[in-house]
């Protein structure tokens, strides 16, 4: 038998079924059900469960505590925050089984979620956006947008580095740590390159 490629902690469940990247590590009192995938070097916290049709991508961090349902897809360098929560029935009801009902969830490339916020099922969250600690998202988030609030409101956009960008009036931005360069046009922001 092949050894494995990624770390798991002996209090780990790992149930058959699932696919584990190269480099990922599964913490204590982890829960991984069959059929989710789990790309490579992902770091997977305690206390952690990761439903069965997940995906989540390459270099994703999940906090501890966070439980991440059936359809929800996270791609590459997600940040998910301490006890954040995804949902993935618009009208839950304990009596009612809507087990076929499962709404999709999208988390893009580089984007984070902070501590306790809350995502409602059937959004896509943009890449490199930023949910505040706490935030309560219940409609698609833009790419690079700061979002803070119950319900979440956008105050703001961020650098792929984790930085607010302050446009000025051409329009342009700069990461303080990168010093990569942002535009903002028509409510949307793309990166253009790094200025000296």
């Amino acid at each position: 038998m092949a050894e494995k490629e990624y770390f798991s902690h002996e209090t780990a469940i790992i149930d058959p079924g699932c696919k584990i990247g190269k480099g990922s590590k599964i913490w204590h009192f982890t829960h991984i059900m069959p059929g989710c995938e789990l790309g490579e070097n992902c770091n997977l916290g305690q206390n952690v469960v990761i439903s069965p049709g997940v995906v989540l991508g390459n270099n994703v961090k999940v906090q501890n505590n966070v439980s991440i349902y059936t359809g929800v897809i996270c791609e590459d360098d997600v940040f998910l925050g301490p006890s954040m929560v995804f949902t993935n029935i618009v009208n839950p009801r304990s009596a009612v089984v809507r087990k076929d009902q499962y709404v999709k969830t999208l988390v893009r490339h580089g984007a984070s979620i902070g501590a306790n916020a809350t995502i409602v099922c059937g959004i896509e969250i943009g890449q490199f956006a930023f949910i505040g600690a706490g935030a309560v998202v219940i409609r698609d988030v833009p790419a690079y947008a700061l979002v803070v609030g119950n319900p979440a409101k956008q105050i703001g956009w961020m650098s792929e580095f984790g930085h607010r960008l302050n446009f000025d009036e051409k329009g342009v931005a700069k990461c303080p740590e990168s010093g990569q360069t942002y535009s903002l046009d028509n409510g949307r922001v793309r990166k253009i390159g790094i200025r000296d």
